[in-house]
Protein backbone atom coordinates (compact mmCIF):
# COMPACT_ATOMS: atom_id res chain seq x y z
CA UNK A 1 0.00 0.00 0.00
CA UNK A 2 1.55 3.43 -0.69
CA UNK A 3 0.93 5.07 2.33
CA UNK A 4 1.61 8.49 0.73
CA UNK A 5 -1.94 8.21 -0.83
CA UNK A 6 -3.21 7.70 2.66
CA UNK A 7 -1.41 10.59 4.11
CA UNK A 8 -3.06 12.60 0.84
CA UNK A 9 -6.14 11.90 1.57
CA UNK A 10 -6.32 12.49 5.09
CA UNK A 11 -5.22 16.10 4.18
CA UNK A 12 -8.48 16.16 2.27
CA UNK A 13 -10.96 15.10 5.25
CA UNK A 14 -13.33 17.66 5.77
CA UNK A 15 -15.32 17.54 9.11
CA UNK A 16 -18.44 16.03 9.32
CA UNK A 17 -21.11 16.10 12.41
CA UNK A 18 -24.09 13.69 12.47
CA UNK A 19 -27.17 15.88 14.24
CA UNK A 20 -30.88 15.12 14.91
CA UNK A 21 -32.85 16.32 11.79
CA UNK A 22 -35.79 18.17 14.72
CA UNK A 23 -32.79 20.86 15.29
CA UNK A 24 -34.80 22.22 12.31
CA UNK A 25 -38.16 23.58 12.05
CA UNK A 26 -40.55 21.56 9.76
CA UNK A 27 -40.54 24.19 7.25
CA UNK A 28 -36.57 23.77 6.96
CA UNK A 29 -37.27 20.28 7.56
CA UNK A 30 -39.74 20.34 4.06
CA UNK A 31 -37.16 22.60 1.93
CA UNK A 32 -34.27 19.74 3.09
CA UNK A 33 -36.55 16.91 1.57
CA UNK A 34 -37.43 18.85 -1.39
CA UNK A 35 -33.93 19.82 -2.10
CA UNK A 36 -35.31 23.13 -1.61
CA UNK A 37 -32.65 24.90 0.62
CA UNK A 38 -30.98 28.30 0.45
CA UNK A 39 -27.42 26.40 0.57
CA UNK A 40 -26.16 23.45 -0.73
CA UNK A 41 -27.78 20.15 0.41
CA UNK A 42 -28.05 16.68 -0.47
CA UNK A 43 -31.52 15.28 0.75
CA UNK A 44 -31.76 11.53 1.71
CA UNK A 45 -34.40 9.69 2.42
CA UNK A 46 -33.89 10.42 6.78
CA UNK A 47 -32.57 13.70 6.48
CA UNK A 48 -29.87 14.96 4.66
CA UNK A 49 -26.33 16.51 4.18
CA UNK A 50 -25.86 20.21 4.20
CA UNK A 51 -22.75 22.15 3.52
CA UNK A 52 -21.39 24.32 5.82
CA UNK A 53 -17.64 25.44 3.82
CA UNK A 54 -14.39 25.62 5.60
CA UNK A 55 -14.90 29.03 6.33
CA UNK A 56 -19.24 29.54 5.97
CA UNK A 57 -19.60 29.70 2.43
CA UNK A 58 -23.09 31.25 2.46
CA UNK A 59 -25.67 32.41 5.24
CA UNK A 60 -28.55 30.31 5.15
CA UNK A 61 -31.70 32.47 4.68
CA UNK A 62 -33.55 29.87 7.02
CA UNK A 63 -32.98 31.55 10.46
CA UNK A 64 -32.29 28.08 12.28
CA UNK A 65 -30.47 26.47 10.12
CA UNK A 66 -28.15 29.74 9.87
CA UNK A 67 -28.06 29.55 13.82
CA UNK A 68 -26.61 26.39 13.67
CA UNK A 69 -23.92 26.90 10.54
CA UNK A 70 -22.50 30.06 13.13
CA UNK A 71 -22.01 27.12 15.54
CA UNK A 72 -20.61 24.82 13.28
CA UNK A 73 -18.17 27.16 11.66
CA UNK A 74 -17.27 27.69 15.45
CA UNK A 75 -16.44 24.08 15.75
CA UNK A 76 -14.68 23.68 12.53
CA UNK A 77 -17.48 21.49 11.22
CA UNK A 78 -17.86 21.68 7.24
CA UNK A 79 -20.86 19.04 6.73
CA UNK A 80 -23.96 18.56 9.45
CA UNK A 81 -25.57 15.20 8.59
CA UNK A 82 -28.80 15.99 9.90
CA UNK A 83 -30.69 12.58 10.33
CA UNK A 84 -34.38 11.69 12.36
CA UNK A 85 -32.29 8.90 14.59
CA UNK A 86 -29.27 11.23 15.45
CA UNK A 87 -28.31 12.39 18.30
CA UNK A 88 -29.90 15.78 19.64
CA UNK A 89 -27.18 18.47 20.57
CA UNK A 90 -27.00 20.32 23.79
CA UNK A 91 -27.88 23.90 23.97
CA UNK A 92 -29.89 23.72 20.05
CA UNK A 93 -33.17 24.30 19.27
CA UNK A 94 -35.39 20.88 19.61
CA UNK A 95 -38.51 21.62 16.93
CA UNK A 96 -40.85 18.87 17.34
CA UNK A 97 -43.94 17.30 14.13
CA UNK A 98 -46.16 14.80 13.83
CA UNK A 99 -45.16 15.91 9.97
CA UNK A 100 -41.75 15.32 9.81
CA UNK A 101 -40.09 14.50 6.32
Amino acid sequence: MDLSSVASLRTQAEPLVELSLFHLSPSTRLKLADDDLSVNAYPNDCGGLVYVGAACYRIPEETDLAAIFEIAEQAGVVWLLFDREAAMIEGLPIFESSAAP
